[in-house]
């Protein structure tokens, strides 16, 4: 079942909170004040987070950082204007040392995909999405919650519509598009990084940059679809804020003024990664396609 009848509706879904403000969090913000459906998924509760900001890390925080960053995730989504949803799973944390320390026990990483997969499909039913919105097969970034979150979204993308498919989570409903949000473009990292030199101003890209071995080539080439949305920066960076625990707000997030952003990078970039409707790329809108359907 489909229907573009009234509003429509975009989900976001992503592993833990403030992913949804540091991954196109604008365009969400604009979707929502323009009168559409949008609603974040969080996966898990962001329970093995690390403090990012110093002036966070002081007692009280990390003994209850659960509820911490439950209050964080409520205050984020109201500075978006979007809905919110947890999923429930537990965080896996990011793996470090060589060899790799074994995933812990319980966490989402290691759940079963059919058990990873059917509340998303619930949800996805519940929601009726028009639009989904996750990561590519790398995770944005190799987090084994975020490798996960795709693996689930894209099932659930497939699923949600099969009434054979996960018969007790909700009638049958078929998205119509699955984007990929990519956030690491070279070229928008250089433009910033070549007008703060300009400026004379510390550069925190620079090192960065010098790493970046060409080879590696650049998410642009996967770019089917760019979001104008610099009216809704200071939304996002109001967001990003709000995760006061993970975001350090003299951190490299806010290095390049608002202004200058909104210049030199006013879109935000999408892939699309499957269409049950005829669209033409480029795009410049998630919903191309559907009205006209």
């Amino acid at each position: 079942m489909t229907d573009s009848t009234g509003p429509l509706r975009l989900m976001a879904v992503h592993a833990h909170p403030d992913d949804e403000s540091s991954k196109a969090a604008a365009t969400l913000a604009k979707y929502a004040a323009e009168g559409h459906e949008v609603l974040v998924v969080t996966l898990t509760g962001g329970e093995r987070g690390d403090i990012l900001n110093p002036a966070m890390d002081r007692p009280g925080i990390m003994e209850n950082l659960p509820e911490v960053r439950r209050k964080e995730m409520a205050e984020a989504a109201a500075a978006l204007g979007v809905e919110h949803m947890w999923l429930g799973f537990v965080d896996s944390g990011l793996p470090e040392g060589d060899p790799l320390p074994p995933l812990p026990e319980g966490c989402f990483a290691l759940v079963p995909h059919d058990e990873a997969t059917e509340p998303l499909v619930k949800a996805v039913r519940e929601f009726k999405p028009h639009v989904i919105i996750t990561y590519d097969e790398n995770g944005g970034y190799p987090h084994p919650d975020h490798i996960k979150c795709h693996e689930v979204s894209i099932a659930a993308f497939d699923a949600a519509g099969d009434p054979e498919a996960y018969p007790d989570a909700g009638e049958p409903w078929t998205p119509l598009k699955l984007y990929y949000t990519h956030g690491f473009i070279r070229d928008r990292i250089y433009r910033f990084s070549e007008e703060l030199e300009k400026a004379g101003m510390e550069n925190p890209f620079r090192e960065w940059l010098a790493k970046w071995k060409r080879e590696q080539g650049d998410m642009m080439a996967r770019v089917t679809t760019q979001v104008e949305a610099s009216e809704y920066f200071q939304q996002r960076d109001d967001a990003l804020r709000a995760h006061a625990t993970q975001i350090d707000p003299n951190g490299f997030f806010f290095a390049v003024p608002l202004e200058w952003q909104q210049r030199l990078w006013p879109t935000e970039e999408f892939e699309l990664a499957q269409t049950r409707v005829q669209t033409a790329i480029p795009e410049n809108d998630l919903f191309a396609g559907i009205e006209e359907e």
